[in-house]
């Protein structure tokens, strides 16, 4: 569950770097609790086809994820909105995975842009390109 929920996170901040919809934001900005709680990775040293693999996979997963938010805001109970995020985090999974890496290395980077403007910006351009 907790890499369910990590991968999530991820995910959306993902989202929130590869799109600039409003929605996106507030997705970003309501996992910023459990983000709080996970302790701060420490930065890492990722090769540039690892960076290309993240940019990649969170393209794919920024459009993912905004196809499930909407599922999700539109989900009539707990048990709907649990299924879809259910659903939304396998979709996640196997899109990294097919990306080439794995879930850890997937959320590190996550976390390590987080923490460094400069491997943000090489992600953001690799995502241009």
């Amino acid at each position: 569950m907790q890499r369910m929920t990590a991968l999530f996170s991820a995910a959306l901040l993902a989202t929130g770097l590869m799109t600039a919809t409003a929605q996106a934001q507030q997705d970003q900005e309501s996992t910023q609790g459990s983000m709080a709680t996970q302790e701060a990775a420490p930065t890492q040293d990722f090769s540039d086809e690892q960076l290309q693999q993240f940019a990649d996979a969170s393209q794919e997963i920024a459009v993912i994820s905004q196809e499930y938010t909407q599922r999700l805001q539109e989900a009539d109970d707990e048990a709907a909105q649990q299924e879809v995020r259910t659903e939304a985090n396998d979709r996640m999974i196997e899109v990294v995975e097919d990306s080439g890496l794995d879930v850890d290395t997937f959320n590190a980077i996550g976390q390590t842009i987080q923490q460094d403007p400069e491997m943000m910006q090489r992600v953001q351009e690799m995502a241009e390109s």
